[in-house]
């Protein structure tokens, strides 16, 4: 049984240690929500699926031009961000953020996270 509370907890931890963090979401590789961490104007299915696209082009990307296995892309745009992360080949996290997102500070707090998403997914 998947411990959603466990899930809802580290996305709660990432929004609140991370300033200009606005929504996440985890989703399965083929863009099924799994849980989500957002406000009711962001439709999670639509996110996921998007989410699942951009990841399966970069990890293309990353593996044509020979640069290892991809652990992320960010999307950078006039009104925010949006970072989505691998969580090993079977499901990934999205991250939304306003133009106040520090960028850092989300790639420093995010490795974590997703090492203990990744935990909850596989036990």
């Amino acid at each position: 049984m998947l411990d959603y509370d466990a899930l809802s907890t580290e996305l709660r931890k990432l929004r609140d240690n991370v300033a200009g963090v606005t929504d996440t979401i985890i989703a399965a590789v083929d863009g099924i929500p799994i849980i989500a961490d957002s406000a009711e104007t962001i439709d999670p299915a639509k996110i996921s699926a998007l989410a699942a696209a951009d990841l399966g082009i970069a990890r293309q990307a990353a593996e044509v031009i020979g640069l290892g296995t991809l652990s992320q892309t960010v999307v950078f745009s006039s009104r925010g961000y949006m970072a989505v992360y691998a969580i090993g080949r079977m499901a990934l996290m999205v991250v939304l953020g306003d133009k106040g997102l520090n960028v850092g500070r989300l790639l420093h707090e995010s490795r974590p996270v997703i090492e203990r998403i990744s935990s909850i997914l596989t036990s």
